[in-house]
């Protein structure tokens, strides 16, 4: 369920439906998302398994975040198939970013920069949902360079990571996967949003923005539903989702989040960023509170003990020859 990081709120108004997916409602949302789902022989589900150390890091498939990590280092999978819409060869990229502060022993020191041992290892592989005794496989193994370091003789005596002393580092793969399925993404033909006026695309980019915003805080339960169909459908065909499956994952949003209290927070300390080859632009908290960074703009604290935050990580794009945002 972690995927669906949106919320559901309910609304006795009539609002007017935003410009797409005019067809969907809160009540058909799951019959036309089972629609779309197949079943096959196979039906692999993709993983990208992470270890890293003394860094942060974001990580993107295609130019599309997939997922951040803002303690200093661990080890687990994420499911990557929902960004993987065909067969063949797709970019697996990061972002790595200093520490800033490190706590270790009572002492808490400053890391402006990437340290010596700074590092990330990944692996892409895919397990098999319709054999569960099958062996899980590999398509790719990258793990972050480094630099010998030599003495007089020049000799090799240890190594260092190659990013070490910068502010930021970045790096990409490629991997090839087998799908049974191609999708359609509505951006794949979208405009390249770096080449637009900048400034006229800040101005339209927070209209949509404050837009979405109005939906979310009045809980327009169809409007929510239209804005988040796309994203929910590629998850759904991606884990060859049965319509009990869909339901449960629409239920839970949806009880979950009905009669919970919550304050939508402003549109405030953002920066703006483009994803997928400028395809799709979001605006960006801009800040290094690690409990939030790396999400956007459009956000809920829950009111409990712990002010929970609750992120409606949505992108947008401009269709070609069209001149209004739609989202995803």
């Amino acid at each position: 369920l972690c995927v669906f990081v949106s919320v559901v709120f309910h609304s006795c108004s009539q609002p007017t439906p935003v410009n797409q997916n005019l067809n969907i409602t809160a009540d058909n949302l799951v019959e036309e998302i089972a629609k779309q789902v197949k079943h096959y022989p196979s039906e692999k589900v993709y993983k990208i398994r992470y270890s890293n150390d003394n860094c942060y890091f974001e990580m993107f498939v295609d130019g599309i975040r997939v997922h951040k990590l803002f303690v200093r280092g661990g080890s687990t999978a994420v499911e990557v198939s929902n960004l993987l819409f065909h067969s063949g060869k797709h970019t697996i990229s990061y972002k790595m970013y200093p520490l800033y502060t490190l706590e270790e022993r009572g002492v808490t020191t400053t890391q402006n920069t990437l340290v010596d041992n700074s590092y990330i290892a990944l692996d892409v592989y895919s397990y098999n949902l319709k054999d569960k005794n099958a062996r899980d496989i590999s398509y790719a193994e990258y793990t972050t360079p480094n630099i010998a370091i030599k003495n007089a003789q020049g000799d090799t005596i240890s190594y260092k990571f190659a990013g070490a002393g910068k502010t930021y580092y970045e790096g990409s793969f490629e991997v090839e996967v087998d799908l049974p399925y191609q999708l359609q993404t509505p951006f794949a033909t979208a405009q390249d949003l770096r080449k637009m006026d900048q400034k006229l695309l800040m101005t339209k980019l927070l209209a949509k923005y404050k837009e979405v915003w109005q939906i979310y805080k009045n809980r327009e339960l169809d409007n929510i539903a239209r804005l988040e169909f796309d994203m929910l459908k590629y998850y759904a065909v991606s884990h060859y989702a049965t319509k009990e499956v869909i339901k449960k994952n629409w239920d839970f949003l949806y009880d979950n989040y009905k009669n919970t209290s919550f304050e939508m927070q402003p549109l405030a300390n953002y920066k703006l960023e483009f994803f997928a080859d400028g395809k799709l632009v979001a605006l960006m908290l801009d800040t290094k509170d690690n409990k939030i960074r790396g999400n956007t703009a459009l956000w809920i604290k829950l009111k409990d003990e712990e002010n929970t935050p609750v992120f409606f990580n949505r992108y947008f794009y401009i269709p070609q020859g069209e001149t209004e945002f739609k989202v995803y």
